[in-house]
């Protein structure tokens, strides 16, 4: 780095050369005078004898100086005196650069974060999600992902396989924590031995669940999550070995995961360990979720045929009970569908982050025009500075290179910017975005979003450098000093490059316009479909669990809920109380098995699968469900176990084909069960959100025999969501009231994912909703953009044309039709990238496909009216220049030029 301590001290250096030649001056003078000669003559002398001192000063300064790298320099600061001089102009160009790259940034960090970066595991390229496929299991195409695992599986093949280092199963679940503080509801996992061995990440404190752990007969664990342990405990490590009840039961902590750690996707307060009791496991209960790591060299095919080599060593070494038939489920083809752990994660969120970047990259791309007609306007008000400096011998090159440093300096200093707003971007992300997005809370600006923020501030200033830097750096010098003519006025060529880039600002922000209103009438479309519930602002949820160890009767668990419903019905302002396993849209894995209709003929022997949900009296008209035909349970009929069932609109007709006719009609779920009579039919609900089809369902009472044990027994759910109807929901002193009628019942019973319905419908539409302001957004921008280039352009087009508008006006022009002229102008530029536009919006919005609801990504509606707001705007935005040329004064215009 010698070169560079020398550049920056070479000042220094060149007033030392000075002193120098200075002193071996005066010792020469001095050397003359004493041959007995006068000052005057010996002055003389000397410099005749040294020549001349300016031309040596020079020369010897050269040996300490680069020419290129002080010509910059000095191009860098006559850059930052213009800009300077111009705040305006510099404030406009460095605010459209820090929105455009900032949006870049950010939206980039995002996908980034959740597309590109691997997921905080070690060696997460080897984690692997289990999911089976099972193309003869009628009705399971309503669910998304496949078939999950049961219990058995796990256990045969975590001991057979070959493929797999370690692997396990979990299922998400919750639990109420006593004796901490007040009674709470907490979100577990309930794990396997080998998920923690799988993921790898080291506890912060204590010791992972163990195999140990593991044991159905011997202690109790449990390990905290990082939030948990600092928002219970206080981060206090003697937590290690404390005792805390869970579901009534004692368990003592054995460890603390780190901060940021989740399960896969999902965030959990508790692990607690699933402790399998090896003889009592069955074939079924496809429930589990399934990760397991790779061995080293082992690719995902490899291991799918591994594991299509065990599930017939499944089948043969595990039954259902005394009397099945364990090869029942070759008739359900089930083969293995592994899929890479982050595919898992990431699901179908890619294609929408991929058209947002899209969409804020033409936002990018439109104001580099924009910057670049700036830049044309400034480079043409200095085209007479310019040809001067070309007379007086600066080449092409030269006034080039300092076109591009003054455009890459506002690049550059517009990318600092940038970072800005990308931060404070990034954090409105995080707190507004989708709570389904995954990887939400690893958001980051890391290097590589910074990388791109530095090679956008670089590349911008280029392209809109460019332009201008060609327009004048190969224009001749006669044309430039031509170019303030009084008689002259603004040619074709000059306009050119301006009506260019105008023209593609237009076809830009027409993709987005047309982008963004696909979107709202997508959003349209799915605020239209009824969901099977009506107003979703006055309906109150909760998640109420009783443990076993709380209330081990399930006859007594269905008391408990129902003078739970009774408590909260006599709170003023509540019209009706109910409760079912689950409400729609609120992301709870569903309840499925095959489902018999008396009479009817299955292909293949088997009835498909279906949705099934246990409700109580009352739920439907707490949720708004129409029933279409029959009648809701009453609590007799709960209470005396009578075999009655209601069932979907859509149930109904496929089964009987209408809702008038399955009334009367029975269906059950096995062979060996007893019929039930179906004597309701309700609407269609739309479980997993608007924009998928409502699936069949069947609706068991809230009390039912149990047709999975031998033995009559009575079953109920322990965890159940009530719906409560009220004008107050949502209110914290409607909540205290509800609250305190639970725990009047059992104080020990928290309330937990307290929500109206309206939250819950909402976040089922967060991920649409995201997608759309983020293109409305790039859209607004967009519009913006144009029309303040339109406008710029056709202003530019006046104030050039001055002394022609004085000559039109002084020949007679009327001002309307001169008005006209600058306004078609506009138009035909609009036209032009209108025409551009359509082509490129047909062509791009198939990659929108999936992102839209109940419309086309070619929508005759939306390519009309569009190109028709926007040609508008467009004439608007010409029209204020255009009067302004229709007011100007004939003689001051001629006096001016």
């Amino acid at each position: 780095m010698q070169w560079f301590a020398q550049f920056f001290s070479r000042r220094r250096r060149y007033d030392d050369i000075s002193v120098s030649i200075q002193e071996h001056m005066e010792n020469r003078i001095e050397e003359l005078m004493d041959d007995g000669i006068s000052r005057k003559q010996a002055e003389q002398e000397a410099r005749r004898e040294f020549g001349n001192v300016a031309l040596i000063e020079q020369r010897s300064r050269e040996v300490w100086q680069w020419p290129a790298l002080e010509s910059i320099v000095a191009d860098l600061k006559f850059t930052f005196r213009r800009l300077r001089t111009s705040p305006g102009f510099t404030a406009t160009v460095l605010l459209t650069l820090a929105i455009g790259i900032g949006a870049n940034t950010a939206i980039f960090s995002v996908l980034n974060s959740i597309l590109l970066k691997p997921l905080p595991y070690p060696n997460s390229e080897q984690l692997v999600s289990l999911w089976l496929n099972a193309p003869g299991a009628g009705g399971l195409a309503n669910f998304s992902n496949g078939l999950q695992l049961s219990s058995s599986m796990y256990l045969t093949f975590s001991q057979h396989n070959r493929t797999f280092e370690t692997m396990g199963i979990w299922t998400p679940g919750t639990a109420s924590v006593t004796g901490v503080a007040k009674p709470e509801e907490v979100r577990t996992e309930i794990v396997s031995d080998g998920v923690l061995e799988t993921l790898k990440v080291p506890p912060v404190a204590g010791r992972w669940l163990s195999e140990v752990d593991q044991d159905p007969h011997g202690r109790k664990s449990v390990v905290l999550s990082y939030g948990y342990w600092q928002r219970r405990f206080g981060g206090d490590r003697n937590v290690i070995g404390r005792p805390i009840q869970v579901d009534a039961q004692t368990r003592e902590v054995v460890g603390v995961m780190p901060r940021g750690f989740r399960l896969v996707d999902r965030d959990f307060d508790l692990l607690i360990p699933l402790a399998l009791d090896r003889t009592n496991q069955k074939l079924a209960g496809f429930g589990f979720y399934g990760i397991a790591r790779l061995k080293p060299g082992i690719a995902i095919a490899q291991a799918d045929a591994d594991i299509a080599r065990l599930i017939p060593v499944w089948m043969d070494s595990w039954s259902n009970g005394p009397g099945t038939n364990p090869h029942f489920y070759e008739t359900w083809r089930i083969t293995p569908s592994l899929r890479s752990l982050k595919q898992q994660i990431i699901g179908g969120v890619g294609s929408m982050l991929w058209v947002v970047m899209a969409t804020v990259g033409l936002v990018m791309l439109i104001a580099c025009t924009n910057v670049a007609n700036l830049l044309l306007v400034r480079a043409e008000s200095r085209h007479q500075e310019l040809s001067i400096r070309a007379a007086l011998g600066a080449g092409r090159m030269r006034i080039a290179r300092e076109l591009m440093i003054e455009s890459i300096s506002l690049g550059l200093l517009g990318g600092v910017l940038a970072i800005v707003v990308a931060f404070v971007g990034l954090r409105l992300l995080v707190a507004t975005g989708p709570a389904d997005l995954p990887r939400l809370s690893e958001l980051s600006l890391d290097a590589r979003s910074l990388g791109l923020t530095l090679a956008l501030s670089i590349l911008s200033g280029l392209f809109f450098g460019s332009i201008p830097a060609m327009r004048y750096a190969r224009t001749q010098t006669s044309a430039m000093m031509g170019g303030g003519n009084r008689t002259a006025s603004a040619g074709r060529a000059r306009q050119h490059s301006r009506n260019v880039l105008v023209i593609a600002q237009v076809a830009m922000a027409l993709v987005l316009l047309i982008s963004a209103l696909l979107m709202i009438r997508t959003f349209a479309a799915l605020h239209r479909v009824e969901p099977g519930f009506a107003d979703p602002q006055h309906l109150q949820t909760t998640h109420i669990w009783i443990p076993d160890l709380l209330v081990s009767d399930p006859q007594v668990v269905t008391h408990v809920q129902n003078n739970i419903a009774d408590k909260i019905a006599a709170i003023p302002g509540v019209t009706s109380v109910g409760f079912a396993g689950s409400v729609p849209m609120e992301n709870i894995d569903p309840n499925w098995d095959q489902i018999r209709v008396e009479g009817k003929n299955y292909e293949g022997g088997e009835p498909p699968l279906r949705l099934f949900n246990f409700v109580s009296p009352a739920y439907f008209n707490a949720m708004g469900t129409r029933f279409v035909a029959g009648h809701d349970f009453t609590w007799a009929d709960i209470y005396d176990l009578r075999p009655k069932v209601i069932v979907s609109e859509n149930f109904a007709r496929e089964s009987w084909g209408s809702a008038s006719s399955a009334i009367g009609k029975r269906l059950r779920q096995f062979s060996n069960t007893p019929w039930q009579e179906v004597i309701g039919v309700v609407e269609d609900v739309r479980v997993h959100g608007v924009d998928e089809k409502a699936p069949a369902i069947v609706y068991w009472p809230a009390m039912i025999n149990d047709p999975y044990t031998p033995k009559p027994t009575i079953d109920a759910p322990r965890f159940v969501t009530f719906a409560i109807r009220s004008n107050r929901a949502g209110t914290e002193s409607f909540l205290n009231q509800v609250q305190q009628a639970v725990w009047s019942v059992n104080a020990s019973l928290p309330l937990a994912s307290v929500n109206t319905m309206q939250e819950i419908y909402s976040q089922s539409l967060a991920r649409t909703s995201f997608t759309l302001v983020m293109l409305a957004l790039a859209g607004a921008m967009a519009l913006a953009l144009s029309l303040v280039g339109i406008y710029g352009v056709i202003s530019y087009a006046v104030s050039q044309r001055t002394r022609e508008i004085g000559i039109r006006l002084a020949l007679g022009a009327q001002k309307n039709l001169l008005r006209w002229m600058f306004v078609r102008s506009a138009l035909v530029l609009t036209g032009v990238g209108i025409a551009v536009g359509l082509g490129a919006a047909a062509a791009l919005m198939q990659l929108m496909k999936t992102l839209l609801f109940g419309i086309s990504p070619l929508d005759p509606l939306t390519f009309f009216a569009v190109p028709v707001v926007l040609a508008t705007a467009a004439a608007i935005a010409s029209y204020l220049p255009a009067r302004r040329a229709a007011g100007v004064d004939p003689v001051e215009a001629l006096k001016a030029q």
